[in-house]
């Protein structure tokens, strides 16, 4: 059993009753109190989909849920849910769309190293890989001799999200892109 401090987002835990993916950590200090930092995280229920707020204290002790996480390549779009295929076993896991919707800015037919998430055989959402390759659909003209300028522009992705790239990068380019920052990490390889 981790203590509150030692959750890391991404981690699925069972509490009052319910299995809680943890999406999002705020570590807070507050002033005059003896003791330690508070932990806000924001957790979705894995069965209802619904957003869960919970304050704990960084000794309060957390139980993990039993999860598995399998590979898994988008496969198409079924209406209002994704559908991955498990790359050993083919099987089809069903997601819907408002669940996984900030993991699909990452996400396309070709991303390798996505895994989903599954409890007690039912898929509750997605596991990213630390970085993902896209491709710039759309970006101002690159400016020949900028690499060495520390000037940014925007780019939009072949998936939807914008993000700030050098303004050596043009449409077209394949690149890096750190999912846990939502940052530019360079070109990707050819």
């Amino acid at each position: 059993m981790p203590k509150a401090s030692e959750v890391k987002k991404g981690t699925a835990i069972e509490f009052n009753g319910r299995v809680l993916v943890v999406k999002d950590i705020t570590r807070s200090v507050p002033q005059g109190r003896a003791g330690g930092s508070l932990y806000r995280m924001r957790l979705y229920d894995v069965v209802t989909g619904a957003k869960v707020d919970e304050t704990f204290k960084d000794s309060d002790m957390l139980t993990l849920a039993d999860l598995i996480r399998r590979e898994a390549m988008l496969s198409y779009v079924d209406g209002d849910e994704y559908v991955f295929m498990d790359n050993e076993d083919y099987t089809p896991y069903n997601l819907n769309k408002d669940a996984i919707s900030e993991e699909m800015q990452f996400v396309n037919e070709e991303t390798p190293g996505v895994h989903v998430i599954v409890i007690d055989g039912a898929p509750v959402g997605l596991d990213l890989p630390s970085s993902v390759e896209l491709v710039v659909e759309e970006t101002d003209p690159s400016i020949k001799g900028a690499s060495a300028s520390a000037r940014s522009k925007p780019a939009r992705l072949s998936t939807g999200l914008t993000i700030s790239v050098p303004e050596h990068i043009s449409t077209g380019d394949r690149i890096r892109i750190n999912t846990l920052e939502h940052k530019f990490m360079g070109r990707a390889e050819k």
